[in-house]
């Protein structure tokens, strides 16, 4: 004995139309020329839609393919320099620190110790300091300096323009 399944058929018009045996709704999709497509397979009984698989799968593409446009990659850039800076040197990187931000990007600012450069550690906090003094412009400190072995680093982005 062959047993007959029945779907819950949703037109191309989104009007439900009931529960129908499968044969039907396939030719009902056959006689409009468009696919009779599962949309919930795990219902009781299962629901199909007829619609046109191809425009479908197209608009769905369509659509992610948007959203991967309004998506922004964050970018992070790195200046690195040392704790013995000259002022002319500083104010060089701090242009271009204030540049990324410009652009939108996060700069990690490094100072990297050598030597007996490692006894004194907070000549790279004063250098981080003056970086951000000579910066024009609102600052967020993501991450305030502190010591990554013979690196001090710390982690600004451009203030949000929503706060």
């Amino acid at each position: 004995m062959i047993r007959v399944r029945e779907v819950r058929l949703i037109d191309d018009e989104n009007n439900q139309v009931g529960i129908v045996p499968t044969l039907e709704a396939r030719q009902m999709a056959d006689d409009k020329g468009l696919d009779l497509v599962e949309i919930a397979p795990n219902a009781n009984p299962p629901v199909c839609r007829i619609l046109d698989y191809g425009k479908y799968k197209f608009d769905l593409e369509k659509k992610n393919r948007e959203n991967k446009k309004k998506q922004r990659q964050q970018e992070l850039k790195e200046i690195r320099m040392q704790p013995k800076i000259d002022t002319h040197d500083l104010e060089f990187k701090a242009k271009h620190v204030g540049e990324f931000l410009d652009k939108g990007a996060k700069v990690k600012v490094t100072i990297r110790f050598r030597g007996r450069e490692l006894a004194h550690t907070e000549r790279g906090k004063i250098v981080l300091g003056k970086v951000l003094e000579m910066l024009d412009r609102d600052v967020t400190v993501d991450r305030p300096p502190a010591m990554e072995g013979r690196f001090m680093s710390m982690i600004i982005s451009p203030k949000s323009k929503k706060s």
